[in-house]
């Protein structure tokens, strides 16, 4: 299992403007369909995709079948499928996603090899990790759940 400096997660967190969410859920409950939805509360611009759900809005945005799809700049891919699915989604966004930083692979996905071929091309890429989670603690929200952070804060929010 890869460890990621605090600092290099805060700095693809702030980086990213555009995301694209492969493997989105239509379901609420579903973590993809509330991952999404909190990026984009917190201002990421988020561009849903599976072809599942091709062609209907989600977040305010139009499902992508495929990254292929995407014609605007995207940031992150950030991927909610299993880990044998990785090589080929990760294929596809170096192909057609030319101003891409970053590879997002969900809690519980890893796949070394597309993990390398990603970095060999100059994108970082972060395995087994959820930015929802890593930006609440990042940024201090997680005390609102009860978690404890390791910041001292008399700030009441």
């Amino acid at each position: 299992m890869e460890s990621y400096d605090d600092q290099f997660l805060k700095t693809v967190l702030q980086r990213t403007k555009t995301v694209a969410v492969v493997g989105v859920s239509m379901n609420t409950v579903r973590p993809s369909y509330y991952v999404a939805r909190y990026l984009g509360l917190k201002g990421y611009k988020v561009i849903p995709v599976n072809p599942g759900h091709a062609g209907k809005t989600l977040f305010g945005s139009t499902v992508r079948a495929s990254l292929s799809e995407i014609s605007e700049p995207v940031d992150m891919v950030d991927i909610f499928r299993r880990s044998e699915a990785v090589p080929p989604i990760v294929d596809e966004a170096l192909e057609h996603l030319p101003g891409l930083k970053t590879i997002w692979m969900q809690i519980g996905v890893e796949h070394a090899e597309a993990a390398a071929k990603a970095r060999a091309a100059g994108v970082d890429v972060i395995m087994n990790r959820c930015p929802k989670i890593e930006y609440q603690r990042l940024f201090g929200e997680l005390r609102m759940g009860g978690f404890a952070t390791g910041i001292i804060s008399s700030k009441l929010t």
